[in-house]
């Protein structure tokens, strides 16, 4: 199988080493194009779709495959093999900062750090030791919304996410973009996403990891950034001024900035 057309790979930029974007639930690639041009100078820049989003070929769609976070991890390892990375950098969005976190796992040697936007090892709520942001109930709801009203539903989440009362296009390009998915696809990627729990995968991971942050964040609230930061050994912390779920859409300089500071540290 051709995996540059499989995941609609893209590659740009003149750099040496690489730089992968992959792109968050119920989003593809296009969400990148604020971040990309600031790094086409220093980096090869590749950005993918994961099968069942975007421009991907979903005749390859599996529903065994992605009906867990190993299978969307299994895309990333794909792409670093077939464009033979070494060294590369891999960025996350949201589910996909623990999604690059596994495909680590799997291909050290071709993976040098991980920048984690947004990042979340377990979206629920386990009391009393762990805050993840919601109850049990929240996300059964959510996920039977998905079933009946894919649309009511996209609106709800979009507006969860964007927190950006100042920029509404934000939350209606997220909200036309959540639509934009086969609702089967979107409900089996969000049960794979909001009942993960990836907290043991933290425990020997080593790599160098810089968490992104945001204020008002109800997905990765900060109490899940401080868990992570405590649970990953090679961690950096960043608190950014943004404010939402999407900082490489909704604030996109300050993301850059912070991503440039910590690769050229």
């Amino acid at each position: 199988m051709n995996i540059i057309s499989r995941n609609n790979v893209k590659i740009s930029g003149t750099g040496s080493q690489t730089i992968v974007f992959a792109h968050g639930y119920g989003c593809d690639q296009v969400m990148w194009r604020k971040l990309i041009p600031s790094f086409e100078k220093d980096y090869k820049v590749v950005v993918f779709d994961y099968v069942g989003a975007g421009k991907s070929d979903l005749d390859a769609y599996d529903m065994e495959r992605y009906s867990s976070l190993a299978g969307y991890a299994s895309d990333v390892v794909d792409v670093c093999e077939a464009l033979d990375l070494h060294d590369a950098v891999l960025v996350g969005h949201s589910v996909s900062s623990m999604i690059c976190l596994l495909a680590a796992n799997k291909i050290p040697d071709r993976i040098s750090k991980l920048i984690m936007i947004c990042p979340s090892p377990r979206y629920l709520n386990e009391a009393p030791d762990y805050v993840g942001g919601f109850e049990r109930a929240d996300i059964e709801g959510l996920l039977d919304m998905i079933s009946r009203n894919q649309p009511g539903w996209a609106s709800y989440l979009a507006g969860v996410v964007a927190k950006n009362p100042d920029q509404p296009e934000l939350a209606q390009e997220l909200e036309e973009s959540f639509c934009a998915m086969d609702p089967p696809i979107a409900k089996r990627f969000a049960e794979a996403t909001f009942l993960a729990d990836n907290r043991s995968d933290l425990v020997d991971f080593d790599k160098p990891c810089l968490l992104l942050q945001c204020q008002e964040d109800s997905v990765a609230p900060q109490a899940v950034g401080e868990y992570l930061h405590q649970h990953l050994r090679n961690s950096t912390l960043q608190q950014m001024k943004a404010t939402g779920h999407c900082p490489h859409m909704s604030h996109p300089d300050e993301t850059i900035k912070l991503m440039k500071n910590y690769l050229s540290s």
